[in-house]
């Protein structure tokens, strides 16, 4: 694990942790829209003006899953995303956050609003 506490997880650290938190496939989760595992790098901006480098770990048309360092408080983020050819800026409601493996954190949040895509 990197030294610096916030700085974003490598992709053997969130595959580690992936894999250690698994899958459910018992059907308790009753989601109202398919989720699509995606891995990419992320930044989320707090209200309060903080940076977090995270990791994406899954989306759907209604919200995103995270894994991050450091706690997230329930509460409006600014989530950034890019590709090679675009940027994505989206508000989300983080409305879950818990520990797991190794200092990271994995939350969960719903789509407020896209407020930026650029080329």
């Amino acid at each position: 694990m990197s030294a610096d506490p916030w700085s974003r997880p490598t992709l053997d650290e969130l595959r580690k942790i992936l894999e250690s938190i698994g899958k459910s496939n018992d059907g308790t989760h009753q989601r109202a829209a398919e989720r699509l595992d995606l891995s990419v790098p992320a930044e989320i901006q707090t209200d309060r003006g903080n940076t977090v480098s995270a990791m994406t770990r899954e989306i759907s048309r209604f919200g995103i899953g995270l894994m991050h360092k450091g706690f997230l408080q329930s509460g409006e983020v600014t989530v950034r995303m890019a590709s090679e050819t675009r940027e994505f800026e989206y508000r989300v409601h983080v409305e879950w956050c818990r520990p797991c493996e190794n200092g990271m954190f994995i939350s969960g949040g719903r789509f407020l609003s896209s407020t930026k895509s650029s080329t």
